[in-house]
């Protein structure tokens, strides 16, 4: 493989369904050519940030290195369609796509309900959920599909119910998050062109300009009933900016933490001598949690934008030049961890970047947290014999993704 051809991986959806091809092409950049200039058919050219060093210094360099206008990795055409969208004031603006001083601002409204206290008040309902969907794969009688069974389940009743949705409408949900996400995929994906895109993001709009007139005509105490009334300067939020908060929670807010617990699981079963030692060893649980996050890092990349002409590793970047951040590269790179390809439950230290650094860090990082502590706590204890029953495949992405199935044969104690 060449660097330009490694490079290309980055704009390739289905390079993250095959993590031995991505990984080679990712250590390769990172030790020939660790900020490489990537331009591919299709795609507006941008700069390919590899080294975790590099990363961290960009990411803590939020005036210079902008969200705005391009904070995820589109292909030009999608670009074109969500761009005709923010013109018309219709397009996604979550605090993903904000800079300071409005992404500050925004960020706060939500903020509380995920600070520790409000986490010591939340963790009795996710173990209580976690035990639920630990006796569910009981109920299942020793063969699952542990994504599309357990994993993608269990975080969705988690952040949804902190919105306060009815579980009625977490298939809707679910659906959507799965459509938007894996728009690159021919298994969840609704479609590969800007309109299909564009028209999940319509519905999930829909829904959510409904439910802040609701929330905002009764509140209920709920995260939603927070945002629908939250003010700045006085006012209500706009009702785009508004869905644009739920729609983040309630996307992100359980598609990562559902591919770190089913890429979690899966590294356990692959490494059974790392299972055994979390089993012998519940202390090392936190740890585990960690090691799994890193080992799959859900976010695949962000993008950022130079305000202003600078130099990344000594290669110099243009204001206005926009650079992708690939967390997976950063979580395997040599110069900050030992053996990074080896799965180890007790790694410590663990200086991941899987949710971000600075001021964009994860908002529900505490959250995704105590969910994968929570179902492991449970899983684990009763796990008297796991193994493969098939292959697992990954969904083809160059945002946020995992493990899309995980056949799995299983004695549940």
């Amino acid at each position: 493989m060449s660097v330009s051809e490694a490079g290309r991986v980055l704009a390739t959806p289905t390079a993250y369904t095959d993590e031995a091809r991505l990984h080679e092409a990712l250590t390769l950049l990172r030790r020939e050519a660790p900020v490489h200039h990537v331009d591919v058919p299709g795609y507006t050219p941008f700069w390919a940030v590899t080294r975790h060093a590099d990363i961290l210094e960009i990411e803590r360099d939020h005036a210079l290195w902008l969200s705005a206008p391009r904070p995820v990795l589109r292909t030009a055409g999608l670009d074109a369609a969500l761009e005709a969208r923010r013109a018309k004031g219709t397009s996604l603006r979550s605090i993903v796509h904000m800079d300071d001083p409005e992404h500050r601002v925004l960020r706060a409204v939500g903020a509380d309900w995920f600070r520790p206290k409000a986490m010591r008040t939340l963790e009795t309902r996710v173990r209580e959920l976690a035990r639920r969907h630990v006796d569910t794969m009981a109920e299942l009688g020793g063969n699952c599909d542990f994504v599309r069974q357990v994993a993608v389940h269990y975080p969705l009743y988690v952040i949804l119910s902190l919105l306060g949705l009815p579980e009625s409408d977490f298939p809707r949900m679910l659906r959507l998050t799965q459509e938007m996400f894996g728009q690159d995929d021919s298994d969840t994906g609704r479609g590969g062109t800007p309109q299909d895109h564009t028209a999940v993001l319509e519905d999930f709009f829909a829904y959510f300009h409904d439910l802040t007139a609701r929330r905002r005509a009764r509140p209920t105490g709920d995260l939603a009933s927070e945002i629908a009334n939250a003010r700045v300067d006085g006012e209500l939020l706009d009702d785009n900016v508004a869905a644009s908060y739920y729609v983040l929670i309630a996307t992100a807010g359980h598609d990562t933490t559902s591919s770190t617990i089913a890429g979690g699981l899966e590294a356990l079963i692959r490494h059974p001598a790392e299972l055994r030692r979390l089993r012998e060893d519940p202390g090392l649980l936190p740890s585990a949690a960690e090691e799994m996050i890193r080992w799959v890092s859900p976010v695949k990349s962000f993008m950022r934008t130079a305000s202003a002409d600078t130099q990344v590793n000594g290669t110099p970047i243009r204001k206005g030049e926009a650079v992708l951040l690939s967390y997976p590269s950063a979580n395997r790179d040599e110069e900050v961890f030992d053996d990074p390809f080896r799965f180890d439950v007790g790694r410590d230290p663990n200086r991941h970047l899987a949710f971000g650094f600075g001021v964009h860090y994860c908002l529900g990082a505490a959250l995704a947290r105590m969910e994968i502590r929570a179902l492991f706590a449970e899983l684990v204890p009763r796990l008297a014999a796991v193994e493969l029953d098939g292959e697992p495949a990954w969904t083809a992405t160059t945002f946020v993704g995992g493990l899309k199935r995980l056949p799995i044969r299983y004695t549940l104690a």
